[in-house]
């Protein structure tokens, strides 16, 4: 399996992705901003955490117009796999990607710690290799981690099953404690916690890495 990670300028978390997709076993390449294209054969595609553009305008607003943008987007409407993680959820809402907005913590402070989240479904392909509401422990690293959406939208992404992970303690003010969302095929997904951060023992917790494991083995059945 082939996946490709973005980095654009202020991207801090791209090295990171690129070894969680590494160690799960994927052949990953390192793809730039200003590039039309993704390389020939990618399965996945990730768009990293960090301060896009130094978070200018909307967080994410700016990368999500670069060169790449349209290639990621190409890529997701053929039924590619996308993977956002914090500052790539971000951009996947600006692309039109995945539904809502994340807006300023509830706090109004950077927010950098471990939290617990609890696996609101399986049934994708990011999450199979989890239990139905186990919790985990994965680190989240924010300004804008705020999820929010519509009543309407909210009522959707429920009664689609399209909540990923769910915070145990709300460090945002997330609408429905809202960690992670998934697209209507269920081959996008954006959460503002750090998978790739919680990916091996030496970071505190691995409880990040059966995503990665999760996302190699359902593809390759796919």
């Amino acid at each position: 399996m082939k996946a490709a990670v973005i980095t654009f300028p202020g991207s801090n978390c791209d090295r990171d992705l690129a070894v969680a997709f590494e160690r799960a076993g994927f052949q990953v390449s390192r793809v730039w901003h200003k590039d039309s294209a993704l390389p020939e054969g990618i399965d996945v595609v990730g768009v990293p955490g960090g301060f896009s553009y130094g978070d200018y305008l909307r967080c994410g607003a700016i990368a999500a117009q670069s060169p790449i943008g349209a290639a990621v987007k190409a890529h997701a409407a053929k039924g590619g796999y996308v993977l956002g993680i914090c500052n790539g959820f971000q951009v996947l809402t600006e692309m039109g990607l995945l539904p809502g907005v994340l807006m300023r913590n509830a706090s109004l402070k950077f927010i950098c710690k471990p939290v617990t989240l609890k696996v609101a479904t399986t049934n994708s392909a990011f999450t199979s290799d989890y239990q139905l509401g186990q919790a985990i422990q994965v680190p989240v690293a924010h300004h804008d981690g705020n999820y929010t959406i519509d009543a309407e939208g909210l009522a959707q992404l429920k009664g689609e099953d399209r909540i990923a992970f769910t915070y145990g303690q709300n460090p945002n003010g997330s609408m429905g404690d809202i960690a992670g969302v998934l697209s209507a095929n269920r081959r996008v997904l954006g959460m503002m916690p750090h998978p790739e951060r919680a990916a091996e023992a030496l970071h505190g917790s691995t409880d990040g890495a059966a995503l990665f494991s999760a996302l190699m083995g359902g593809m390759a059945l796919a």
